[in-house]
């Protein structure tokens, strides 16, 4: 049986053959049209990329000895300071003429007056109470030399009656004498034995009663010696060549003892007290000195060395030097050592023209300590926080690692990691590329000759 041709089926297989002509044909024309573009364009030129170097500053190492600094901060004190007030009351009569605070007042002025009226009084009562029980032990002195005197004869009439007594009695007995005369020749004697012992028993009571008068007299004389203090103390005195630093009296005042007046303060030796870390103590500080503290467990053999102290306020400008004193106490909970540092009223002033140390300044105190040997000092920036340098190993960069020792200021100070002669770069530079070309700027004569 014969089949017939399905028209519908090659009419779609036409549609599908022309659509793939047409995109093989427009993909071929795209591959002809980017070969001519590619063909017309030319290649560029080579270019010939030279390594950059890095511009920086060395330092040529060389050993040395370097004494270390300790920097510690401290407020300058008065090393003596007096609160006066006064030990007597009344009312002020006079004060110094210049009796204002920041004045300075010489030793021996007198700074108030008291009215001293009353203790004028009290010391002339006692004066004259010294005068009378002085007298009266005189006196008994010389009463008791007349007694015993007078003892003596009353003695003698007793045995002269005791005797006319007993001769009466024997010529009683050989009825010679009447009864009568007896009888007043005992009266007698009895008479004469109670006035001898009346006598003796005062002369036996002088030295008690001259005992007694002396202690009166010493009571007198102790109350005269405060009635004197407490009239010199109605006058009140500069006890050294002092400032004044507060002021609380006016004149015609009432004052009473006890009641702070004012302040005197010593200026002629400061004292700054300086904290640094234990750390640094047991370290660096000196205990060189000879001991000098007996038995007693507390820092001793500190050397007084010579401090130098700037003021805060103007760090770069005058300094004044000052002594390494004593250790004045360890604080556990800071772990720090407070130090003491004197300075004199010569040392304070001196300089030219510059201002004088004064109390109240804060102050920071370089104060020497051992010494460093055969280190290198470089630049602080010259070593990073991984304590490492970098070298200038020909024209290319080199990292060491090195051990440091100690920071001062802005300078370093290593021990070992590098050799007499390295140029240690101390450009500032932020993580370089090891081994990278260097243009070094301050390159020293004789290194760029070789």
């Amino acid at each position: 049986m014969e089949t017939k041709a399905n028209p519908r089926g090659k009419k779609a297989n036409h549609k599908v053959l022309r659509r793939i002509l047409i995109c093989s044909g427009v993909l071929l024309l795209g591959i002809i049209g980017m070969t001519t573009l590619a063909g017309l364009k030319k290649p560029p030129k080579e270019v010939k990329v030279d390594e950059r170097a890095i511009r920086v500053e060395v330092l040529k190492t060389q050993a040395e000895d370097v004494e270390i600094y300790i920097t510690g901060y401290g407020e300058a004190q008065t090393l003596r300071q007096v609160e006066i007030s006064p030990e007597v009351s009344g009312r002020i009569v006079a004060t110094h003429p210049r009796l204002k605070v920041g004045e300075i007042i010489p030793k021996g002025d007198i700074l108030f007056q008291i009215d001293e009226r009353n203790y004028i009084a009290a010391r002339d009562e006692a004066r004259a109470a010294v005068q009378q029980w002085k007298t009266a032990i005189a006196r008994l002195k010389k009463q008791q030399v007349i007694d015993a005197q007078r003892l003596k004869t009353l003695e003698r009439n007793r045995a002269l009656a005791k005797s006319e007594f007993e001769r009466l009695r024997s010529l009683e007995a050989r009825n010679v004498s009447s009864r009568s005369g007896v009888e007043r020749a005992e009266q007698a004697y009895n008479t004469a034995s109670d006035q001898a012992a009346q006598m003796a028993v005062s002369v036996t009571l002088y030295p008690i009663r001259i005992k007694e008068a002396q202690s009166s007299l010493a009571a007198a004389r102790a109350r005269l010696v405060a009635a004197d203090a407490n009239l010199e103390r109605a006058q009140v005195r500069a006890l050294f060549d002092g400032r004044l630093k507060a002021v609380s009296i006016e004149n015609g005042e009432y004052v009473s003892p006890g009641k702070p007046a004012l302040t005197l303060a010593d200026d002629s030796i400061l004292e700054i007290q300086v904290p640094i870390d234990s750390r640094d103590a047991r370290q660096w500080l000196r205990f060189d000195a000879p001991p000098s503290g007996g038995q007693t467990a507390w820092f001793s053999g500190l050397t007084p060395v010579k401090t130098r102290i700037h003021w805060t306020e103007d760090k770069s400008g005058h300094s004044w030097e000052g002594a390494l004193h004593r250790v004045v106490k360890f604080d556990q909970k800071t772990r720090t050592l407070t130090l003491a540092v004197r300075v004199d009223a010569a040392a304070a002033r001196a300089g030219g023209g510059g201002l004088p140390l004064v109390e109240g300044m804060f102050c920071s105190v370089s104060i020497p300590g051992r010494t460093l040997y055969g280190v290198f000092r470089v630049p602080r920036q010259a070593v990073s926080f991984e304590e490492t340098v970098f070298l200038a190993d020909g024209n290319r960069l080199k990292t060491l690692p090195v051990v440091l020792a100690r920071t001062q200021g802005q300078e370093a100070f290593i021990a070992g990691g590098i050799a007499d002669g390295d140029l240690v770069i101390t450009t500032r530079l932020v993580d370089p590329l090891e081994n990278a070309l260097l243009h070094i700027t301050n390159l020293p004569e004789e290194d760029s000759r070789s």
